[in-house]
């Protein structure tokens, strides 16, 4: 593998001791399922890439068609990207235990792995990358067609990277009628032909401004929030989270990988990522790290209660200090520090989470935040983590069983994987997945941004509208502009 950084046809080509390398496995593999011992077996190596490669980038350029692509980052966590190509295998459910079935089908290709991985970055080797839905059967409305309520998948092309470390990953999953030589020249051939280009450029049209239109008419979020604080007030349930969609209809179609590109610059410490399935493409730039477990350790982080950013320092100050004393979101920030440590507590040795919240600020708000730690005592996988996490009361509402129903009755929408978690996990069940929020699906000429709020005893319905528009301000000035 070439590491002049040139870019060259042949940058990404296998060397003879890589082909090799792959080889051997495949053939491994092949005899496995031969003798009957899985019907399909994971073969993989990964190879170590330049420290000038863009994981993200590369994707976006060698894309073929409408297969599907992932690119997953952190940029000011040590550079941290995982960036995702390609199917090998698919792995998709749905009902109640879609989290159980995700982490079985994942379980079961990892036990058989033939791989040959040299590099310990988080993230490298075959990693399942993809999402859930927020709710056990979501994502059934058309506009969220390729976007399962559990979908997650084996890429055939996966680079990860952390601060100046890169590793690229080639993976197959083959049966005993498969020959091993072709399917290493598949893959060596996919390898070669990867190219290496920045990603495009955000270039909106200065005469056509995109046309922004509420799915439901501000009035009906306003009820939608009053008739929920009626019944918190009836003590029928302590919280819940009322989301609202937001279109922006454009002249021109909307470029997913420039509007990621964009994100990835204003939002480094947030958890970017763009998830596409065919001609939809779901991008976000989101604060919320569901859970992320390296070996015994999980982490979390309870976000709840917010408020916008000032550009006088003095007021942004300001505006934080009255967020740390608001009664109402302090309130709100302990229904969802209790439900994650009540959750976790079962799973583990120990929970840590402090007393009290900080304030946690991206450019545009400023959130009540609470990073929760824990020791684990069996090795539960990062997907039956996320499935025993999700959702948290960040966006979802307390108690969960009450306030499921009432969510899409108060809504009128199908959230699909909005609030739902996106992220990756490795063959060892380490891995890391964040909740979708701050997030646009995109198709065609047509974005569906999403925003939501906690309501609780004491909310306003106009302050929660409001507090609606501050979220959604991440993504609609770049959608339509």
């Amino acid at each position: 593998m070439t590491k002049t950084g040139s870019k060259s046809d042949a940058e990404f080509a296998l060397t003879a001791a890589d082909s090799e390398r792959l080889l051997v496995q495949l053939n491994a593999a092949v005899k496995d399922a031969r003798r009957g011992h899985r019907v399909e077996v994971l073969a993989a190596i990964s190879v170590e890439l330049s420290p000038t490669v863009d994981p993200s980038a590369l994707v976006v350029a060698s894309r073929i068609g409408d297969e599907p692509w992932f690119c997953f980052e952190q940029p000011e966590r040590d550079r941290t990207a995982l960036a995702a190509l390609g199917c090998a295998t698919s792995l998709e459910g749905s009902g109640g235990d879609r989290f159980e079935q995700a982490a079985e089908l994942w379980n079961d290709l990892a036990r058989s792995a033939r791989c040959d991985v040299r590099s310990a970055i988080a993230g490298s080797g075959p990693v399942a990358v993809g999402g859930f839905a927020f709710a056990d059967d979501g994502g059934s409305a058309p506009h969220w067609a390729g976007f399962a309520a559990s979908a997650l998948l084996l890429p055939e092309v996966s680079i990860c990277r952390r601060g100046d470390e890169i590793s690229m990953t080639l993976s197959a999953v083959v049966s005993a009628d498969d020959d091993p030589e072709q399917v290493a020249a598949r893959l060596a051939n996919r390898a070669a032909s990867l190219q290496h280009r920045p990603l495009p450029l955000l270039d909106p049209d200065p005469s056509q401004h995109g046309r922004v239109v509420g799915t439901m008419p501000p009035e009906h979020y306003e009820e939608a929030v009053a008739a929920a604080v009626a019944r918190i007030d009836r003590s029928e349930l302590e919280k819940i989270v009322l989301a609202r969609e937001v279109q922006v209809h454009s002249a021109q179609s909307f470029s997913a990988a420039a509007i990621f590109g964009v994100l990835r610059e204003v939002f480094g410490g947030c958890h970017v990522f763009a998830v596409g399935r065919g001609e939809q493409t779901l991008v976000a730039a989101s604060p919320e790290l569901l859970v992320r477990r390296e070996g015994m350790r999980a982490a979390t982080l309870a976000l709840a209660g917010s408020t916008r950013r000032s550009a006088d320092p003095a007021v942004d100050s300001h505006l934080g200090e009255q967020l740390l004393r608001s009664a109402k979101d302090r309130e709100e920030q302990e229904i969802v520090v209790r439900r994650i440590v009540q959750t976790l507590q079962p799973l583990s040795v120990w929970v840590a989470a402090p007393d009290e919240p900080v304030i946690a600020q991206m450019a545009n708000i400023q959130h009540l935040a609470t990073p929760i730690r824990a020791q684990l005592r069996d090795p539960i996988s990062v997907i039956e983590l996320a499935g025993a996490l999700h959702p948290t009361p960040a966006v979802g509402g307390e108690p969960h069983h009450l306030a499921a129903p009432l969510i899409p009755a108060f809504e009128g929408l199908d959230r699909g994987w909005y609030a739902g978690p996106v992220g990756w996990s490795d063959l060892n069940g380490d891995g890391e997945f964040c909740v979708a929020l701050r997030c646009a699906l995109l198709g065609g000429n047509i974005a569906r941004c999403y925003a939501g709020v906690g309501v609780v005893s004491g909310s306003d319905p106009a302050a929660e509208l409001a507090e609606t528009e501050v979220k959604l301000a991440a993504l609609l000035p770049l959608l339509a502009s």
